[in-house]
């Protein structure tokens, strides 16, 4: 293993319900790492020995689903390479940095892609890669014949549904950070559907 190998992943949203959770635990076991877990009515937690270090993923739970969030600082290769399947393979959102001889690079992921790759070298910094929406009238006039307005809005239905379902509970067993935090998704929900012009 190289030692000087470090990884920072900040900003991690990552999505699973239970039976992915069940499935990480059994990679990181048949991967040879030595770890325990515990689990409450709000977190999941995972905690991964790698040589004298002990690394704790946290899960949020919420009903059946479970959102890994926080920032992690890897010198494990195999381990950075283990999360970073796990945020492409789960379609999730980092911003990854990656220390090495007087080098930083970072890259920022939405939706397990890299939309934006940079290196900072001292005091300066360029970027590698940036990913450009790119718009041409042959794509606005497919969006214009598009039904995907109509099935985006079926799909919202349901997930806002789904989210009052999530907001009830969280009023129920008085978890108020939870309950914000439903408002918040509500609310952009809500930003969404008239966008729509529904």
């Amino acid at each position: 293993m190289n030692r000087s190998h470090e990884v920072e992943y900040c900003n991690l949203e990552l999505r699973f319900d239970r039976r992915q959770l069940q499935n990480l635990i059994r990679e990181l076991i048949s991967e040879g790492y030595s770890l325990y877990w515990n689990e409450n009515e709000h977190q999941f937690l995972i905690s991964v020995r790698t040589g004298r270090k002990l690394l704790k993923l946290r899960f949020q739970r919420s009903l059946n689903r479970y959102k890994m969030v926080g920032d992690y600082v890897v010198r494990d290769e195999k381990l950075a390479t283990w999360i970073e399947k796990l945020i492409n393979d789960s379609r999730g959102h980092a911003i990854v940095k990656r220390f090495r001889d007087r080098q930083i690079l970072i890259e920022n992921i939405m939706f397990g892609e890299i939309i934006r790759l940079v290196e900072v070298s001292g005091m300066e910094h360029r970027i590698i890669f940036q990913k450009r929406p790119q718009i041409t009238v042959e794509d606005m006039v497919q969006a214009f014949k598009s039904k995907r307005a109509e099935l985006r809005a079926g799909v919202l239905r349901l997930e806002i549904d789904y989210e009052l379902a999530v907001l009830h509970e969280a009023l129920q067993l008085g978890q108020s950070e939870e309950v914000e935090n439903s408002k918040i998704r509500l609310e952009s929900m809500r930003k969404e559907m008239l966008l729509l012009e529904l």
